[in-house]
């Protein structure tokens, strides 16, 4: 049975991918580490979390001695790495934060992966998952390929442009099997509620204010997150070592035209009248650095394995709203706090 770790996989993206791989390949076993900081919620993979072949860590990947000394135990065959600070604000007010968790915890995963492998990679895997913000801004026209520079413009973006280079350098220096995925903005059901999409709709449905940075001008690709958990399955397992890929969802937004998309799908769900919730929509103090526009080209990835997005937007973006309108136990335990007990009373004792 092969052993894959997950790294990061009770936040938003990888508790997708942890779903996806417990019930696309029973014969895994999937190890789930997770610090389980604010943006860590084991509620999200309440569904699958008594599967045979699912067990859960509590580690954090800045422990270097730690993560070690589980890679001794575990015995692993392969890391799918999504453990990371991923919100811009949070960086700009802290960025050694990120620089700790998003670079050091990469090469602490790294090193305790090429110390128990001793150099032999056959049937073993670090897959790295990252941003398209590392590639910096667009103008109008172009989109990012596996072979834009980078140029990262906030401490987040430059921390996964740091951890990228390094997991290159462990594949060119160590002969380690490395692949890195490179992905759009992502939307979906099990969002953390600081992010756009989940923000928005949460605020909508309390009529507060929903803020949006600036005139609203940036442009976002945005990536069904299961699409996004798919693209993962299909370059883990298709992908040819040290190779790159983009994933994008081919949907193009600018936020104040997603802004007012979204409340008119939530004037349809809440039955409001049509323009209700627009006249929640508050133009704010625009984010410091913030780039006017990504748009990833996934081409290769298409070409070479397969792999292209199954939803438009329009359809993404109802069939989330209609999830966290499903799920308002879920919403406000994340927004009251009470989702950081899920741990305490469900997995302290196993």
């Amino acid at each position: 049975m092969k052993k894959i770790l997950i790294t990061g996989g009770a936040g938003f993206i990888g508790s997708h991918v942890v779903r996806r791989f417990l019930i696309n390949y029973p014969q895994y076993e999937v190890v789930n580490l997770d610090a389980l900081t604010y943006a860590g919620n084991l509620a999200n993979l309440k569904d699958v979390e008594n599967l045979p072949n699912y067990r859960f860590l509590k580690a954090d990947i800045t422990d270097a001695k730690l993560i070690s000394q589980i890679f001794q135990a575990e015995n692993f065959d392969a890391v799918i790495h999504l453990a990371a600070e991923s919100h811009v604000d949070r960086s700009i007010a802290d960025p050694n934060a990120f620089v700790i968790t998003n670079v050091l915890g990469t090469v602490n995963l790294l090193n305790a992966a090429r110390e128990y492998w001793k150099g032999s990679y056959h049937e073993k895997r670090f897959y790295h998952v990252s941003t398209d913000e590392v590639y910096g801004a667009l103008g109008d026209e172009g989109m990012f390929t596996e072979t834009t520079a980078y140029d990262p413009h906030s401490p987040y973006s430059a921390s996964k442009a740091s951890s990228d280079h390094f997991v290159r350098a462990y594949h060119d220096t160590y002969g380690m099997d490395c692949v890195i995925s490179n992905c759009s903005n992502n939307y979906g059901s099990h969002h953390f509620p600081e992010k756009l999409i989940p923000l928005a709709i949460n605020n909508i449905k309390n009529n507060k204010p929903v803020p949006v940075y600036g005139k609203g001008e940036n442009v976002r690709d945005w990536l069904w997150v299961e699409d996004h958990a798919r693209a993962i399955d299909v370059i883990f397992h298709g992908a040819k070592s040290g190779e790159t890929y983009n994933i994008g969802g081919h949907n193009e937004w600018k936020n104040i035209d997603l802004i007012r998309l979204l409340c008119e799908v939530m004037d349809e769900k809440l039955n409001r009248e049509k323009g209700e919730s627009a006249k929640l929509i508050t133009f704010v103090t625009d984010r410091a650095g913030h780039d006017l526009r990504y748009a990833i080209d996934s081409t290769k990835l298409q070409n070479e394995l397969n792999w292209v997005p199954s939803l438009q937007f329009e359809e993404g973006l109802a069939k989330t709203v209609d999830w966290y309108l499903a799920n308002e136990e879920w919403l406000m335990n994340v927004t009251s706090g009470n989702y950081q007990s899920y741990y305490e009373t469900q997995y302290r004792e196993r």
